[in-house]
């Protein structure tokens, strides 16, 4: 999802294919006999080393340098605002003041959300109830992060903060510059907002001076409507507590607490967060509440050694850090926001039981189905059943599958019914059966039972804005514009990628009457295609065409309403191929037409400079009419695959991973979008992207490093490289390049991905 995109282009990757032909055969022929040895222990043991968390965090990457673990709960950070497109995150690597450092922070997003319990120590600054000013200048030389911890020192405040986390408990530790007397602002009034505020509408809160104690619960409005309760537990008692007064519009307290720390200097704070209520937030912290700082440090750390160890890539040092920074982004969300006791509020605010003692959150549907989720098949194939069983419950709670959540409710952000495709993915991985790589499985009719009420029952309590109907849809087969108030296209062919996941499912459970009725929904996209334009155009109630048309004008109802979300025809038209590639290369006329569309789609420019509306609508990091920065644009490069010039596209792919992720803080152009950026980048280094979610394959690229090596559950390996050879190999069988078998790479021990010629 994009609002807005990055103003430059980030700085060259390394040449990602520098094997000359002979090293290259010598290698492939090395590996296939086995003398090529996997990476030794000492290389995994540091991997996070190569991790940079402010990549992204300059521009409109919106990352957070936050402290995290692999799809954690909660997410301690700095916060530069509280508001504005730009502080989705809360943070900015150019802003020159820290407001304070909050608990919860989503990574990528587009719109700003969370941000709860906002503390700021400092020691000699004398604050008061008349204090209006907390905020202090970072001393940027001293701001580091690394999976797992963020450290900084603010010289005017006297302190140097360090932040580490477990999955459900932060926990931060102020070293100051004196002893004795310190203070610490704990602002329960803060939060990211969207608009202007204020966010809460009401609030309870108690300090317990002897123990060192704060809780309470906040109710907000924002982005979604939710309560936070949380417990913030200091290792030293609370000497002084003075209350700030209200602002205007204040729901929640501000705190000034004193301590004495003697002849110390250091402060601790936990802070724990539930859905649910304070005692939810108590639980969660027992269970990590005795845990020294250095040993949770060491724990988040050994966590993402783990997790990022699953990949290894034999490159440079540069290019490692672009790609390990973007696999650590993939792991960052969706987030399991259950309590320790399995508790769980949730999309309309009831208190849940947690299907196997989880439930994610952070569920940016519209964007991770692509490629965030796949990759999760490959690379954390335990935490599937678990999203799949979240958006189970979801649906039974509030009528139909998530579409975007956060903190567990429904934001009805962005269109079509995402979640349906990353379902169809998992069954046709084999991941709803119970035993196959996973703990558990989910259960496959209750799942398709699922996805067709979602697909065909009415929504009454959905917002005015958003699908609340199936009515003209099943009349027309398509929405027509005069209909529906913007997005008329964009809608129809993303709920058809839904409607062939439904009919996928509907063939795997045995249910054939199912699967052609949705078979022949998912064709509605036919019915936009205009033959005259070559391009999927409005057509309102008569079938008479949108006029005026002009495929280059993009459109999002935020910004310049019209037929499209954050695109253009031209990027829109190739949406159906994200779940039947080979109809839509048929209905152009066959694959010599298919790529001769594709080559002018990767040279049409736009005339004249973006303007800065344009910026708002997914037009930047440019090949032609190419956008990668924003997600409708993520497969097209590797639909070369359907015509008699791959090599077109492996070279695309080259250039993109070159041109549009960098090392630096301004690394990422465009929201990373809960990591979907970044999975691009993985599963294209590894020479491969599902172009087609929902069916279990992937298709062929170019591999981006002279090796890699994917590790899987049963403890095998798959070794990745650079063919010497054209064409797709896998233990030397021949391979189709359009359709490469998830199941196929779980039994291999080595793929080749050679250039097309």
């Amino acid at each position: 999802m994009k609002l807005l995109l990055l103003k430059g282009l980030a700085r060259h990757l390394p040449a990602t294919n520098g094997l000359r032909w002979g090293a290259a055969l010598a290698l492939v022929l090395a590996s296939m006999a086995g003398l090529v040895p996997a990476p030794a222990a000492a290389a995994r043991s540091d991997i996070t080393r190569h991790v940079d968390p402010f990549i992204g965090t300059d521009g409109t990457g919106h990352v957070t340098p936050a402290a995290m673990v692999p799809f954690g709960m909660v997410a301690p950070g700095p916060d530069n605002a509280d508001r504005g497109w730009s502080y989705s995150s809360g943070y900015q690597w150019r802003a020159p003041r820290i407001l304070g450092f909050s608990n919860t922070h989503i990574s990528g997003a587009g719109i700003p959300e969370l941000g709860d319990v906002l503390l700021m120590p400092a020691a000699g600054k004398g604050w008061s109830a008349q204090s209006t000013d907390f905020s202090a200048a970072p001393d940027k030389q001293t701001e580091s992060a690394r999976p797992g911890v963020y450290r900084v020192t603010l010289p005017d405040q006297g302190v140097r903060v360090e932040l580490t986390t477990t999955q459900r408990v932060a926990v931060h530790r102020y070293t100051f510059t004196r002893p004795g007397r310190v203070q610490v602002l704990v602002d329960l009034q803060h939060g990211l907002l969207f608009g202007d505020g204020p966010r809460v509408t009401q609030a309870t809160s108690s300090v317990d001076a002897a123990r060192g104690e704060l809780t309470g619960t906040t109710h907000a409005r924002n982005w979604v409507e939710r309560e936070a309760s949380f417990i913030v537990r200091f290792d030293q008692p609370i000497a002084s507590v003075t209350t700030l007064p209200l602002r205007a519009g204040d729901k929640a307290a501000r705190y000034l607490l004193g301590f004495d720390l003697g002849a110390g200097r250091v402060l601790h704070a936990r802070v724990a967060l539930s859905t649910v209520d304070v005692d939810g937030a108590r639980r969660n912290l027992a269970a990590d509440e005795d845990k020294p700082f250095n040993t949770v440090r060491t724990a988040a750390d050994g966590q993402w050694q783990a997790l990022l160890s699953r990949i290894q890539i034999d490159a440079g040092a540069r290019f490692k850090k672009i790609f390990y920074s973007a696999l650590y982004r993939t792991l960052l969300h969706p987030s399991d926001i259950a309590d320790a006791d399995g508790r769980v509020r949730g999309p309309t605010g009831q208190v849940i039981d947690a299907p196997g003692g989880v439930y994610y959150s952070t569920l940016s549907l519209w964007d991770t189905f692509r490629g965030v989720h796949p990759l999760f098949t490959l690379l954390v194939p335990e935490r599937v059943p678990g999203f799949v069983q979240t958006m189970l419950a979801h649906q039974r709670a509030q009528g139909y599958l998530p579409l975007w959540t956060a903190w567990g409710r429904e934001t009805h952000t962005m269109i079509g019914n995402p979640a349906l495709p990353v379902i169809a993915d998992a069954v046709a991985k084999g991941l709803h059966r119970q035993g196959v790589a996973v703990d558990q499985g989910f259960d496959l009719q209750a799942a398709l039972q699922a996805m067709v009420e979602t697909s065909t029952l009415p929504r009454p309590r959905a917002p005015e804005w958003a699908q609340r109907s199936w009515d003209v849809y099943e009349q027309f087969g398509y929405i027509p514009l005069d209909k529906i108030g913007t997005e008329s296209v964009s809608k129809t062919l993303e709920l058809g990628i839904g409607d062939d996941a439904v009919a996928r499912v509907a063939r795997a459970a045995g249910q054939p009457d199912v699967a052609d009725r949705f078979t022949r929904r998912a064709q509605g996209w036919r019915l936009l295609w205009d033959a005259q334009t070559q391009m999927m155009r409005g057509k309102d109630s008569a079938s008479r065409w949108r006029e005026p048309f002009d495929p280059l004008v993009p459109t999002s109802p935020m910004n310049n309403p019209g037929d499209y979300t954050e695109a253009n025809a031209w990027q829109y038209t190739l949406t159906p191929a994200l779940h039947d590639p080979a109809g839509l290369v048929a209905q152009m006329g066959g694959p010599a037409a298919f790529e001769a569309w594709l080559d002018r789609f990767f040279s049409v420019q736009a005339p004249g400079r973006p303007s800065q509306t344009s910026q708002h609508l997914g037009q930047e990091a440019l090949i032609g009419q190419y956008a990668h920065a924003n997600e409708p644009s993520h497969h097209i490069a590797y639909l070369y695959a359907w015509t008699a010039a791959p090599e077109k596209g492996q070279a695309l792919i080259r250039r993109i991973a070159r041109s549009f992720y960098g090392s630096g803080p301004d690394g990422i152009i465009g929201n990373d979008d809960c990591g979907q950026m970044s999975a691009w980048l993985v599963l294209s280094t590894l020479g491969f992207y599902p172009v087609v979610p929902a069916s279990g394959d992937y298709v062929a690229g170019t591999v981006l490093v002279r090796r890699a090596t994917l590790a899987r559950a049963d403890g095998t390996r798959l070794v990745i490289v650079p063919g010497w050879r054209p064409g797709v190999w896998l233990d030397g069988r021949r391979m189709d390049a359009k359709a490469l078998p998830h199941a196929a790479l779980l039994q291999a021990r080595q793929l080749e991905v050679g250039s097309a010629r």
